[in-house]
């Protein structure tokens, strides 16, 4: 549904994109992961024909993105960081009005708005001013105006920014409606970790304006390695103790290892043997953030990068 090959985009002497590679099957929801000013939003900007690329290839629905700008739009659904929802009008007023710049006749338009009206629970509103609707709300409108027309693909720019966690699961559950649903394929680009391990079938990681590493929330965290057993001693006694046990080494009171060639068991089995107990012991999966300090070498954290 999307083949992007070597897609460059530059502002003067500045380099937003960086020649990014990647593809998007049909019904798949594919996330776009980094922090702010990663080259994300620019990439949405130009394969929605918002920004013209520099240089490079970048198809959508089969059709180029510079030379069919008309097709491509007609066949997508773009939901911005800001939305562009009148205040004024109500929810259904402003779902009739899009079918109609759609070219649907009245009786078509104001089919589609109850259709979509329940698709994103907003029946019970859809007759109050948009300007009433709380944010969560707002958002979850501004996902069914994009869907007026059956899009086959839908771009997401950071549906959940700002917003609090309750109205960002309530997001989170409608996309992931509309993709198994409808079959709806989702270009989503998100700073937070948790929702791109939530949403996403596969998640490319992009850092400074360059994809550093793609595959499914598994394949990237499988980079990382497997689980770990982290514990903290009252001394480092006990701590050098166990470390040398276990063949690795102690920060001053902290040991940690990955459960590799040992069990959880044999662990305990063997600080009980020592007399030896941990004041805290916990295991520890890996996570996004580990993938992202190790493809990066830096620590990332609400969508802030944190040399270490």
């Amino acid at each position: 549904m999307i083949e992007v090959e070597g897609l460059v985009k530059t502002f003067k002497d500045v380099s937003a994109v960086g020649g990014v590679s990647f593809s998007v099957k049909e019904g798949e929801i594919f996330a776009f992961l980094g922090p702010n000013g990663a080259g994300k939003s620019t990439t949405v900007q130009m394969l929605t024909t918002l920004v013209r690329p520099t240089s490079g290839m970048a198809r959508v629905n089969g059709y180029d993105v510079v030379k069919r700008e008309k097709e491509v739009r007609l066949s997508i659904g773009v939901a911005l960081q800001e939305t562009g929802i009148d205040k004024v009008l109500t929810g259904r007023e402003l779902l009739v009005l899009q079918g109609r710049l759609f070219k649907m006749s009245r009786e078509e338009a104001e089919h589609r708005a109850n259709e979509l009206l329940k698709v994103v629970s907003l029946t019970d509103a859809a007759d109050r001013r948009s300007g009433t609707y709380s944010g969560g709300m707002r958002r979850r409108l501004d996902l069914a105006l994009t869907l007026v027309h059956r899009p086959t693909v839908l771009f997401l720019d950071e549906p959940t920014t700002g917003l609090d966690p309750a109205s960002r699961v309530e997001i989170w559950n409608e996309v992931r409606r509309l993709n198994r649903e409808f079959g709806t394929t989702i270009f989503l680009t998100t700073q937070y970790l948790e929702e791109a391990d939530e949403l996403a079938d596969r998640i490319a990681i992009i850092h400074h304006g360059k994809i550093v590493s793609e595959g499914t929330p598994e394949e990237l965290k499988q980079l990382v390695g497997g689980e770990t057993v982290a514990m903290d001693f009252s001394n480092e006694s006990e701590a050098a103790t166990v470390a040398s046990h276990f063949g690795t080494t102690a920060n001053g009171t902290h040991v940690a290892f990955e459960l590799r060639n040992v069990t959880l068991t044999e662990i305990v089995r063997a600080l009980d043997e020592q007399k030896l107990q941990p004041e805290r012991l916990t295991v520890k999966q890996p996570s996004l953030d580990d993938v992202f300090l190790k493809v990066t070498g830096e620590s990332y954290e609400g969508g802030e990068i944190h040399v270490d």
